[in-house]
Parts: structure tokens; C-alpha cells; sequence
């Protein structure tokens, strides 16, 4: 499965007290400066490339369901892979809008891609995954193999 770790908003991985004086340091600053989060109306205009796909993973007697919220694109922009039990998915999009006058005062263009994989358990059945998208969410249905599946409990009579 994907590991993902998360790095504290304001810092790094290593916080160092500043002791020496109340002047904020270059790397404190600089910190500050890419920690901050910024008004919307000054970053709506800048690349919306997309963050990470949270991802919903359940389980059934029967099957693995994968539900991934990627609003905005089309079942095109998709690439599903399977490689030695490695369930790959992954998109690149590019976004031109430019107006057809010459001397424009606006032009918008970003480029935007994402990969997740995820392992998967022996007890899946490869040739039976489907997938769907509607309405911004990605739908993986694994089902599992025969023998993976849970059985109803039976009464064994005693003779």
C-alpha cells in the first residue's frame, strides 16, 4: 500500500530555537514565507494542478472496493495499470485557455498529474477488476478469488 507522511505545517522535519535575538533568520523566513497560506485571490489564478486523490478502500466477503474522489476530469484522462499485484493509477492532464486576440491580457495554461498504487492482497482475482467513473468518483471493484471468499457459517450435524 501507499505511505504517506505527513510534515508539520509551519517548520520542517528539524525545529531549531532561535535564541540569539528576536530577528527572524533566513530560514525562518523563508518558512513563514512558503508555509503561509495565502488568500484565495491571490492563488485562484495561479496552476490548479491536483493534490493527491483521497482514496476509500473497503472490504466485503466477496470483494476489495477502491473509491477515489477526482472531480474535473473525464474516464479518458485515466491510466489503470496492474503489474506484478501493483494497481497503478495515474492521470496527466493539461488545461489551455487562451483568448483568440492577439494582444491578450490573459492567458491561463497548467499542467496537472497524480500516481497512486496500491498492493494488492493475493486473494484478488486480476481478470475479473472493473472499473468506473461518474460524477468525480473513480470506482475499482476487486473481486476475490473462489476460494478467498468468506463462506456462510453451516451446521455440521453430530452423528
Amino acid at each position: 500500500m501507499s505511505t504517506l507522511m505527513n510534515v508539520p505545517k509551519k517548520g520542517g522535519l528539524i525545529q531549531t530555537e532561535n535564541h540569539s535575538s528576536d530577528l527572524p533568520t533566513l530560514s525562518s523566513w523563508i518558512d513563514d514565507l512558503f508555509s503561509r497560506d495565502f488568500p484565495s485571490v491571490f492563488s485562484q489564478n495561479f496552476n490548479r494542478g491536483i493534490s493527491l486523490p483521497k482514496v476509500n478502500i473497503r472490504e466485503s466477503a466477496d470483494a476489495y472496493f477502491v473509491e477515489m474522489a477526482v472531480p474535473g476530469l473525464s474516464k479518458s484522462d485515466f491510466q489503470i495499470d496492474l503489474e506484478n499485484q501493483v494497481l497503478s493509477i495515474s492521470t496527466n492532464k493539461e488545461d489551455k485557455k487562451e483568448t483568440e486576440n492577439d494582444r491578450y491580457t490573459r492567458r491561463e495554461f497548467g499542467y496537472s498529474s497524480f500516481k497512486r498504487s496500491f498492493t494488492l492482497p493475493e486473494t484478488v482475482d486480476e481478470g475479473k477488476i472493473k472499473a468506473k467513473y461518474n460524477e468525480g468518483i473513480l470506482s475499482i471493484l476487486l473481486p476475490k478469488k473462489e476460494e478467498a471468499k468468506q463462506k456462510p457459517p453451516r451446521n455440521i450435524e453430530i452423528s
